[in-house]
């Protein structure tokens, strides 16, 4: 690149580029050119020889200015010419900008002659009434929801195939030869991939860059590889390999092939044959320990003769070095300073796919650059963590002479009062303080399916947050206002009591038993409905009762009225019964029909017939938003974890749940949104708290 710049600034010495445009022109074309561009191409490209005479713009300038006579005599000094300088620059690409704008203003002055004063006033701004918005106008919540998310936006990034235009991208004698091999394998098409170790379930960070790496590709046609990053054979398993599968394509996604760097052991090996016999790598005997850490003395094996590393890494693969004896490592120094990293470790441990066959393993350093590669990857996007490998990536891609692609970093995403780390989860099962990875109050994918939070709200959380580079940790309550505005447009209303107290009707205006039809969604008049009946007994919430009423309680009492939902009654009460401790077991009321003159302060649910169920209701998982920071919690997150974020209620809900399938969604009124446990049986409805409704001020 220094050569091209020497090309230029002798082009400028000589007085062959003279203006911004050919410096512009020539410094687009050594760009697009980086390796040996053509001289003579290179002065045509930036117009060396071309002159542009005053003649040329002379006559140019009183043909546009002849087109559009009539508007500048109307518009006089104050039209735009802009637009003008523009089309002639088109036409005579060299010229001198400069020229070029004192002709146009000079040839207008001498059709305008001298300014007046009127030409000199500000032109006065008119600020135009907007329509008043007609009520039936107004977009309805679904309409809403029915709109398309506004997509992640990949401004940025570089053209299939232009890799070379990107900052800190490495230029070789072979890049341009295998930028064009690899345009004419893909076709010149977007490939991506997410590649996610097995060896636990994916989180809400996952989500991430899987929205990412899928929609990605998805923006531009493009493809996307699901690829298993199973060079770990110790903690993978075939349940993480299914469970990954499963989250990718319930969040919409389906993977244009699925692939595992298992796949290529023998390439990579080859590769690793290669390194060494050109000297870039070599065996170590150097201990974990004796690696661990920045400050890592230098290898004494670093020079060791290549014949000798040879034999050495046969040995390894032939399992004849002891586990932890000997590593492969690369010689280069990655950006925070770690020295020559690992490329191959032994682990006499079978793997899930290739058994015995392999008794060394290579690393994630070392393998993913060479499968992107060989899968023609035209754009890495990968966590910013990875950004101090960088430089290693594009490193091995070029000693191996193999196509590079680029690596792009965006920022992770994380979730304030949880943790994502798969090895704290797996201790807050052990301690019994969680069910599983798929427990409610946790972040993983499997848990948030759980508790019901729809896919398409993931989604849209992931496209709010946007493409970014710096780390985020937000308030789970971001994320819960996309669910909560997902599931008001799709979730079927019930009506459900947690805590239910019996009411006997001793009194009715009303002839009972009495049923009304309710649409299933308020404000989709067309859609489905169902009925709800009321009869003499029937249950409400314990919450919704009190036996003196204060002047911001709104519900049941000894002295007030309430308004049952749906059915137009008005209960006072009549009497109440107790159980031996003294506590109200049983509300009597008489039913009044609503009218005017009776109005209660408040509307409540209740249910009649109903089914038994078991509802779950969480909070926050840990007391503080970053329960790591041991600045915030000094005793460890496992001290911070919450003993009250689970509580469960025996609840009556409506009869017509019975046999709802395993994650559905209802919005119990006036309690929150739920839904149906992967614990349900045919004979016990279980229901998990997804998210508490807005704020209802009316519920007190």
């Amino acid at each position: 690149k220094q050569d091209n710049m020497g090309q230029i600034l002798d082009l400028i010495l000589e007085k062959k580029v003279t203006s911004d445009t050919q410096l512009t022109a020539a410094l687009e074309f050594v760009k697009a050119n980086p390796v040996n561009p053509d001289q003579s191409r290179l002065e045509e490209a930036c117009g060396v020889g071309v002159v542009i005479t005053a003649e040329q713009i002379k006559t140019a300038v009183a043909a546009k200015v002849e087109a559009n006579l009539a508007q500048i005599k109307t518009q006089r000094y104050r039209y735009n010419t802009g637009p003008m300088m523009g089309q002639i620059k088109k036409d005579l690409k060299w010229a001198d900008g400069s020229l070029i704008k004192t002709e146009i203003d000079s040839t207008i002055a001498g059709i305008l002659g001298a300014r007046t004063e009127a030409d000199n006033k500000p032109i006065e701004k008119v600020k135009q009434k907007q329509p008043k918005q007609k009520p039936d106008e107004k977009k309805t919540a679904v309409a809403v929801a029915e709109e398309e998310p506004q997509e992640i936006s990949f401004a940025g990034f570089h053209k299939v195939g232009e890799n070379y235009t990107t900052e800190g991208y490495v230029i070789t004698p072979h890049t341009m030869r295998l930028l064009k091999e690899h345009l004419e394998r893909t076709n010149g098409t977007v490939m991506t991939r997410f590649p996610p170790e097995p060896n636990g379930i994916l989180h809400i960070g996952h989500a991430k860059a899987i929205n990412i790496n899928f929609g990605f590709a998805k923006a531009f046609g493009g493809k996307c590889y699901l690829r298993y990053d199973d060079t770990n054979p110790e903690k993978e398993e075939e349940k993480f390999f299914t469970s990954i599968l499963e989250m990718v394509r319930w969040l919409g996604y389906e993977p244009f092939k699925i692939t595992h760097s298992s796949d290529r052991f023998q390439e990579l090996f080859d590769f690793a044959v290669q390194m060494i016999k050109s000297g870039h790598a070599y065996v170590c005997h150097q201990t974990a320990d004796e690696l661990k850490g920045f400050d890592v003395k230098p290898s004494p094996w670093r020079d060791r003769p290549i014949e000798e590393s040879l034999s050495l890494f046969d040995d390894m693969k032939h399992g004849k070095i002891d586990e932890g004896a000997a590593t492969l490592r690369m010689k280069c120094v990655l950006e925070e300073g770690k020295v020559d990293p690992v490329a191959y470790r032994i682990k006499f441990v079978a793997h899930h796919r290739t058994g015995n066959d392999w008794c060394i393993y290579p690393t994630y350093d070392y393998t993913h650059c060479i499968c992107d590669s060989l899968e023609d990857i035209s754009h890495s996007l990968c966590t910013k963590e990875f950004q101090t490998r960088r430089s290693s990536y594009y490193w091995l891609c070029n000693i191996l002479e193999i196509y590079c692609p680029v690596q792009w970093e965006y920022g992770r995403l994380n979730i304030g009062y949880n943790i994502m780390s798969k090895r704290k989860i797996a201790k807050l099962i052990a301690e019994g303080l969680v069910a599983d990875y798929d427990d409610p109050r946790l972040f993983t994918l499997t848990a948030l399916r759980r508790r019901g939070f729809p896919p398409q709200a993931i989604n849209t959380f992931v496209k709010k947050c946007g493409l970014t580079g710096a780390q985020t940790q937000l308030d789970p309550e971001m994320l819960e206002a996309c669910v909560r505005d997902e599931l008001n447009v799709t979730a079927e209303r019930v009506m459900a009591v947690l805590d239910p107290l019996e009411v006997e009707v001793v009194g009715s205006e009303e002839a009972l038993p009495c049923t009304v039809t309710v649409p299933n969604i308020p404000g989709q008049d067309e859609g489905p409905t169902h009925s709800v009946s009321l009869n003499k007994s029937f249950f409400i919430d314990n919450s919704d009762f009190r036996e003196s009423a204060d002047k911001d309680y709104r519900r049941l009492a000894l002295n007030q009225t309430v308004g049952l939902k749906h059915v137009g009654l008005v209960a006072t009460v009549a009497d109440v019964e107790r159980g031996s401790a003294g506590t109200v077991t049983k509300v009597k009321v008489k039913l009044t029909k609503l009218a005017a003159g009776n109005k209660p302060k408040a509307f409540i649910q209740w249910v009649c017939d109903g089914v038994a169920a078991e509802v779950r209701d969480y909070s926050r998982l840990f007391f503080h938003k970053c329960p790591e920071d041991p600045e915030q919690v000094p005793g460890g997150f496992l001290s911070d974890v919450n003993p009250d974020s689970l509580k469960v209620y025996d609840a009556l809900v409506e009869a017509r749940l019975a046999g709802s399938t395993v994650y559905t969604s209802y919005q119990f009124e006036r309690i929150g949104f739920y839904t149906v446990d992967q614990d349900t049986t045919g004979s016990r409805l279980v229901f998990n708290n997804t998210v508490s409704l807005r704020e209802d001020s009316g519920k007190k």
